[in-house]
């Protein structure tokens, strides 16, 4: 996980789903009852009429979604939700691969023009909570892509900002659990980060302490009831519990859900599968890893090298499990492919079906293929990484 990403992520990320079930959700009836509010975020008839396009958007529909949006930019021309509406529909293609960069000029305009709406609405009137929650929220999905792009300083600056209307949108009660998020990242990672990198400990002394209990108690609560940060709350859930927090059935409860509610949302897919091999739930983990694998021959959205990445190496280390070298070879083999089509020779399912076919190799006298799969290995990790130490061992053991 990125270390820088806690700038940005406390700063409020991106809408929910809308009428999900999960944990003590609110009924229906509560979600359509009329209130009037001056907010539209807050229109709880607006909620509801825009619940099935949202679900479309992460069931990764992406024609319907955007028809409903346009649909409301019509109706509502002077608000930003609908232009933020649309970056997060670019969002999620940019999210199954991060490394791909096609999609950020689109999504980095939407995100502009809603940002210039708000900031219109906000200076009309400083006191809108709802224009102050728009602009913490993009500038923290802004914040949030420099990141990943490696431009601290922009990214560090947009966090900035993020953090400032997310203080100014406070004092709606009806907007606390969606701004709970925010503090619930902020708790979380301002106590794991000086616990991994001890050496930031002196800037993060300028800012609150944290509480990883708290946090993690925060976005299960954020996950039960607020309405549009809701499946956020559930996406940060289960990568902590999956990976920080050792809770490998709590990441497959969560990731269980979720691909149940948007089945073709790629990377919730990929989430699935992974988890249920990580489990040992090895013939539901086949399962899924093979209908990932379908879905990208067939071209559905969003299918694409990284799934497939996943997906395979799980399929090769089962066949390799139940003794069929010849497909646990044919499926390293197209993870190596995977890999080097999406250009991440460094990941770790990519270095370790390299090691998985030098050892295959070696039992089968070609000592020289073996060679060149460690070569590969010893490139593309660094040093310390568990591949690179297993490479090194097999080039030393079978003088190599």
């Amino acid at each position: 996980m990125q270390v820088f990403l806690w700038l940005v992520l406390f700063g409020l990320a991106h809408l929910g789903e809308g009428r999900v079930a999960f944990a003590q959700s609110p009924p229906v009836d509560s979600l359509i009852e009329t209130k009037v509010s001056p907010y539209l975020l807050l229109d709880r008839g607006l909620q509801y009429r825009i619940t099935k396009s949202i679900n479309s958007m992460y069931n990764f529909d992406f024609e319907t979604a955007e028809r409903d949006f346009r649909v409301i930019a019509y109706q509502y021309p002077e608000h930003p939700l609908p232009e933020f509406l649309m970056a997060l529909a670019y969002w999620w293609r940019i999210e199954v691969d991060v490394t791909n960069e096609k999609y950020d000029d689109i999504f980095l305009n939407y995100l502009d023009r809603a940002n210039e709406k708000a900031e219109r609405l906000y200076d009309q009137d400083p006191t809108n909570k709802e224009a102050a929650f728009f602009l913490a929220a993009g500038y923290g999905f802004k914040g949030r892509l420099l990141a990943e792009r490696k431009s601290w300083t922009k990214a560090a600056w947009a966090g900035k900002n993020a953090l400032k209307y997310m203080e100014l949108s406070r004092g709606e009660e009806e907007f606390n659990p969606e701004l709970l998020l925010g503090d619930a990242l902020f708790n979380y990672f301002a106590e794991w980060i000086p616990e991994n990198y001890p050496l930031l400990k002196p800037v993060l002394a300028l800012f609150p302490k944290g509480d990883k209990v708290l946090g993690l108690q925060q976005l299960e609560q954020v996950a039960s009831n607020a309405f549009y940060t809701r499946i956020e709350a559930m996406y940060f859930l289960f990568r902590l519990y999956a990976s920080e927090e050792k809770k490998p059935y709590e990441a497959l409860r969560i990731s269980s859900y979720l691909h149940e509610k948007f089945p073709n949302n790629p990377y919730f897919h990929r989430s699935y599968a992974r988890h249920l091999y990580t489990v040992g739930r090895w013939m539901e983990a086949v399962e899924e890893s093979e209908e990932i694998l379908k879905r990208i021959d067939e071209g559905w959205v969003g299918y694409e090298s990284n799934s497939g990445r996943h997906a395979a190496f799980y399929l090769g280390q089962f066949e390799e499990k139940i003794g069929n070298r010849e497909k646990a070879k044919y499926y390293y083999l197209k993870t190596v492919s995977y890999g080097e089509e999406s250009e991440s020779q460094e990941s770790g399912y990519y270095l370790h079906a390299l090691v998985q076919l030098g050892q295959i190799a070696l039992e089968e006298n070609q000592n020289k293929l073996a060679k060149e799969y460690f070569k590969k290995v010893k490139k593309y990790a660094k040093r310390k990484h568990p591949a690179h130490q297993a490479a090194r061992d097999f080039i030393k053991k079978n003088k190599l």
